[in-house]
């Protein structure tokens, strides 16, 4: 009888190690699976949004809860005054067209001058506002880093500006072009003059601290230079991407 018993108690621990064993296995499985949905769902989301405009982003939804409704008007390219879309790309990436969706250049400025400056281009920044979230954590700039490539090849140039001058923020609550130009100047996204744009422009960093009818000295003279810049792009071929 005691060497039964033996034997049964013997067997205990290997069946609790193959039932663990089973366990991790259908683990992994769980996980690989929906690592798969996930980037699935993903990819079928950046092949929809080349064609339609996203409904909804995180921040649009987040500032529509806190501030109980947004300002929001979807505008197509062909509705955006071209002078308004130069002076975006001045601001904000003005070798938007020369890369394919990182700006090395402005990524090592970046490192070396610290958290004063920032190194997203203009297609990160449409990613980040697009598919992910507001934060400056290490898991969403890897997914950023991810995802950039995917929509550069997916989406040409002009459409990724579209959906960026789309759904950036540009003042607490108003979200996109077309609801800026009315909202700040009383026009449409098409009416938009070059002073205007480069005005909404330069709020685009700090959008819920600054108001393009009321910019301080300082923004004033930088609204300056990105109306300089956006004709500058024109003459020099740096805006033929986005410009059909």
């Amino acid at each position: 009888m005691a060497k039964t018993s033996n034997k049964s108690g013997r067997g205990k621990p290997r069946q609790d190690r193959s039932r663990l064993w089973r366990l991790r296995r259908r683990a992994r499985r769980f996980v690989w699976r929906g690592a798969l949905a996930g980037v699935t769902f993903l990819l079928a989301l950046v092949i929809l949004y080349r064609f339609v405009g996203p409904p909804l982003t995180h921040t649009i939804w987040v500032e529509s809860r806190r501030l109980n409704g947004v300002e929001r008007e979807w505008v197509s390219m062909d509705d955006i005054a071209p002078v308004a879309a130069r002076a975006v790309v001045a601001a904000e990436d003005a070798d938007y067209c020369l890369h394919w969706g990182f700006d090395m250049g402005a990524i090592r400025a970046a490192i070396a001058e610290g958290a004063e400056r920032g190194g997203s281009t203009i297609s990160q920044q449409t990613v980040k506002n697009v598919f992910l979230w507001q934060g400056r954590n290490w898991l969403r700039k890897a997914l950023e880093a991810a995802i950039t490539p995917l929509v550069e090849i997916a989406w040409p140039k002009r459409r990724i500006l579209e959906v960026y001058l789309n759904v950036a923020e540009f003042g607490e609550g108003v979200f996109g072009i077309g609801a800026a130009a009315r909202h700040y100047f009383g026009v449409t996204a098409a009416e938009l003059d070059s002073a205007q744009a480069a005005r909404l422009a330069v709020v685009l960093p700090n959008p819920r601290q600054r108001d393009p009818r009321n910019l301080p000295t300082w923004l004033r003279k930088r609204a300056a230079r990105v109306q300089d810049g956006a004709a500058t792009i024109r003459t020099d071929g740096r805006a033929a991407c986005f410009e059909s």
